[in-house]
């Protein structure tokens, strides 16, 4: 899996980097078949800087997953958190197959004559 970190109107400092990356490498366990992230921490505004996180997905659509935050932590978990759920939805989707019992008559099962 990869993992592409750029950052928008300043920079992030290695330590910072080391630790963006350890915990978007941690979406690999809600997900197998991811095949890279793209990390974007847009630092425009420093009290709120905002982190963007794009999820490639083996022949599936991307998840996007945007949040702001104190900190570019807190943004990032923040984002973190909606890219799971949309995982864990994505994940939910293909083993069920999206089937539901629905409100179909079966034949047999209705009035009887």
């Amino acid at each position: 899996m990869q993992v592409n970190l750029s950052v928008r109107h300043g920079e992030l400092s290695d330590a910072t980097q080391q630790v963006v990356a350890e915990k978007v490498e941690r979406l690999r366990r809600f997900f197998d078949r991811i095949n890279a992230i793209g990390v974007t921490v847009d630092l425009a505004n420093d009290s709120h800087p905002e982190v963007e996180l794009n999820v490639s997905v083996e022949h599936l659509p991307d998840v996007v997953a945007k949040a702001a935050g104190g900190n570019v932590l807190a943004a990032l978990d923040a984002a973190l958190h909606k890219a799971e759920q949309q995982l864990r939805k994505l994940k939910e989707r293909l083993i069920d197959g999206h089937r539901g019992g629905g409100h179909k008559a079966h034949p047999g099962t209705g009035p009887v004559a």
